[in-house]
Parts: C-alpha cells; structure tokens; sequence
C-alpha cells in the first residue's frame, strides 16, 4: 500500500494507483535473456544423415527413371535428355499419364539445390508422383 506524504495535514492519504516499476523490470530481464539466448539456438549443426533403412517398395513394370549426372546432364531412362524438352520426353515414356510416379536418381556429388531444380522441373511438366532412389543400407558396409 503506497502513502503520500505532504500536503499540510496530519493524516496520511492512500494512492489507488498501482506501482508497475517492478514488473517492467522483470520484463526487461527476460528481454535480455532472450536477447542472448536466441542467436545461441540457430547454430549450425554439422550432420551426417544416416542411410535409409525403409523398405523397399514395389516398382512397376515399367518405371521412369530420370537421372541427374555429376555433370549436371538429365537422363531420361539411358537416354540424355535437355531441361528444356524434358516435358515431351516424359510425356513419351509415360504415355501423357501424368499420374505415372518418376524415379529421381542423382549422383552423391550433385549439390542439393541441383536436385531441387529438377525436382521444380517435374513439377512443371505435371509430374507431381515422385520417388527419389537410394541405395539400401542393409547392402552396404
């Protein structure tokens, strides 16, 4: 309970008005605290992903294998395809069954944005089924 002293008389009057000093400091606490503690939780991690374990799924008779090299080429089945007629090629194998799953294969030394451009290229095309192809674990030492 807050007084306030003065005013000429002997009696003591009481403040109805509540005294916030103390919560913006503990406001301000926390600011700092968070302040440093955020930077501190976006560090980079530096991370080896293990390989997949999944099971395998069953292919279909005749899948659709586009391959990205480590020359940064596309190849549609064996045979090389350019980005820009990739469409028509798709369209080829699967018959314009834009429903038809792709295989995406690329080699370990392709950077990640490469595989998501030609991920952006089925996408274009209308191939929105995609499988992404990987070697089994299990096999590997």
């Amino acid at each position: 309970m807050a007084f306030q002293l003065g005013g000429g008389d002997d009696e003591l009057a009481e403040t109805h008005d509540i005294n916030v000093t103390p919560f913006i400091d503990v406001v301000l606490v926390l600011l700092i605290v968070f302040m440093v503690a955020a930077p501190l939780a976006t560090v980079d991690v530096p991370v080896d992903l293990p390989s997949s374990t999944a099971t395998q799924q069953p292919r279909p008779d005749k899948p659709i294998f586009l391959t990205l090299r480590s020359d940064l080429t596309l190849a549609l089945g064996d045979a090389p395809v350019s980005r820009e007629g990739l469409r028509a090629a798709l369209d080829e194998a699967s018959g314009n069954d834009r429903d038809q799953r792709v295989f995406l294969r690329a080699d370990t030394v392709v950077p990640y944005g490469e595989l998501t451009e030609a991920m952006n290229l089925l996408r274009t095309a209308g191939y929105l089924k995609l499988a992404l192809v990987g070697l089994d674990a299990s096999q590997n030492p």
